[in-house]
């Protein structure tokens, strides 16, 4: 395409104008290095950016970036918004540089790197590597793609309707929890998730690393956020009804998807292995809770007067004795996670925290920390329409209500799936609970302050340990 040093110029003014870019507000310096080219016309090629902060000693705070570009012969308007630029290319003229993810006749490229790879699921050779899990005809090679805009650290699109392909934007070295996980539920016919069909690797400091992966797309799916939040509308909407009579009620597909996330907790562990947890593991899990609650104090002061009775939850669980399996989890785990479809619930995006190291989200964990995080959610669907008009009695009673029989519903469809109640298990659930609503706080008081009450009267709620589980 062009020099090295042209497309660190183009890179360096680029990355901050993205989503994806952890930077932002900072001073930093970039290299770059060209990986492979995937296209000859137009010109596809396959680079990497490194980022080094300005204001860090630290040699090793290094962020890694993935960089498709496409360099056409004349402007593309319906590109401009991902347009890095033009440079001049000695015997070949100026060249337009646009992200190739935003441009529907190059993107292809990749499906047919993945529908060539070999059969049996290894990846091929070179410095970009593709791999397959389902046979050819299953890659829609045909099919042209559509960016999705709702994405904040990656990059997703979507061929026709029936595949979806992620592109890591930050990349770490090694396996990304989400081919690594759903390739190896999709080898045990995990029934919860989407298929997987082939993925994309390099080399990270000499480690093979995630660049993308391709998977079965639910095109007729609804998003869980979206399908109990219309539930909570419905309710909202009868003034004189109970969230038990209205006809939206959710309980019923809260329970279900209760005994899908079981389900899949299950089928981690069969895929991965399990160990009991030990003293150090609480401990360390609880010393974690309380550094977390003490960073949050000076950022939300109204947490003062309920930090007692938070930090005697979190020294609890370093007390507990009771035998805690650790496992493969989700990691990221909400309503937005997952998709009802015709036939069942799925669950997606199996990333974890995407800033979080790779060995860090690789690590056997606490499956309640999965399901005190659908349990936020429930939260949050019920209250959000009280944010929306205010403190009004009725509204956050009727809240409450719907909140109160989701989350006992999940937890329901939970224990009949997986054998067990996880509100057996209340210091550790409420804990996590806590732990996770103490975050909420945080970012609410940072980005959304009329938010910050949500989360509060969770925490009241579970610090004093208020209605049990619910």
């Amino acid at each position: 395409m062009t020099t090295a040093d042209s497309v660190r110029e183009l890179v360096a003014g680029f990355l901050p104008t993205q989503r994806w870019f952890a930077g932002k507000g900072r001073e930093f310096d970039v290299s770059v290095t060209r990986l492979a080219e995937l296209l000859p016309a137009p010109q596809v090629t396959l680079w990497t950016a490194d980022v080094a902060y300005r204001d860090t000693d630290d040699p090793g705070d290094v962020e890694t970036y993935q960089l498709p570009l496409v360099a056409r012969a004349e402007p593309v308007a319906t590109l401009e918004h991902v347009l890095l630029g033009t440079v001049d290319v000695e015997g070949v003229g100026t060249r337009w540089v646009y992200d190739a993810l935003h441009d529907k006749d190059v993107t292809p490229a990749w499906l047919a790197g993945i529908q060539s790879a070999p059969d049996d699921g290894s990846p091929g050779t070179g410095t970009v590597r593709f791999a397959r899990f389902a046979p050819p005809d299953d890659i829609p090679v045909d099919e042209a793609s559509l960016v999705l805009s709702g994405e904040q650290s990656n990059t997703s699109m979507i061929f026709g309707d029936t595949a979806i392909m992620k592109f890591f934007r930050r990349l770490q070295p090694g396996v990304n929890p989400d081919i690594e996980v759903q390739t190896a539920l999709s080898r045990l016919g995990a029934a919860n998730i989407a298929r997987m069909l082939g993925s994309i690797e390099t080399d990270v400091d000499g480690v093979p690393s995630s660049l993308a992966f391709l998977q079965e797309f639910m095109s007729s799916a609804t998003d869980g956020w979206v399908a109990a939040t219309a539930s909570v509308r419905d309710l909202m909407a009868e003034a004189d009804l109970h969230a038990d009579e209205a006809g939206g009620d959710f309980a019923g597909e809260a329970e279900r998807l209760g005994a899908a996330v079981a389900q899949t907790h299950a089928d981690l562990a069969a895929a991965f292995g399990t160990r009991d947890a030990g003293a150090d593991d609480l401990r360390a899990r609880s010393d974690a809770m309380l550094e977390r609650l003490r960073s949050a104090l000076p950022i939300v002061p109204q947490l003062a007067d309920i930090a007692e009775p938070l930090g005697d939850l979190f020294r609890d669980v370093a007390a507990l004795d009771d035998t805690v399996a650790l496992q493969r989890i989700h990691g990221d785990l909400h309503l937005g996670q997952v998709l009802r479809t015709v036939y069942r619930w799925v669950l997606i995006d199996f990333e974890g925290e995407p800033m979080a190291a790779i060995d860090a989200r690789r690590t056997l964990d606490f499956a309640l920390r999965d399901v005190a995080g659908m349990l936020r959610s429930f939260e949050y669907a019920g209250y959000h329409r009280v944010v929306e008009f205010g403190n009004d009695p009725q509204l956050t009673y009727r809240a409450a209500e719907w909140a109160a029989r989701n989350r006992d519903a999940f937890c329901t469809g939970y224990a009949e799936a997986a054998g067990h109640d996880p509100r057996s298990q209340g210091v550790l659930l409420r804990a996590f609970e806590a732990d996770k609503a103490v975050y909420e706080a945080v970012y609410e008081a940072r980005n959304r302050p009329a938010w910050v009450p949500i989360p509060l009267v969770s925490l009241t709620r579970l610090a004093l340990d208020e209605g049990g589980s619910r």
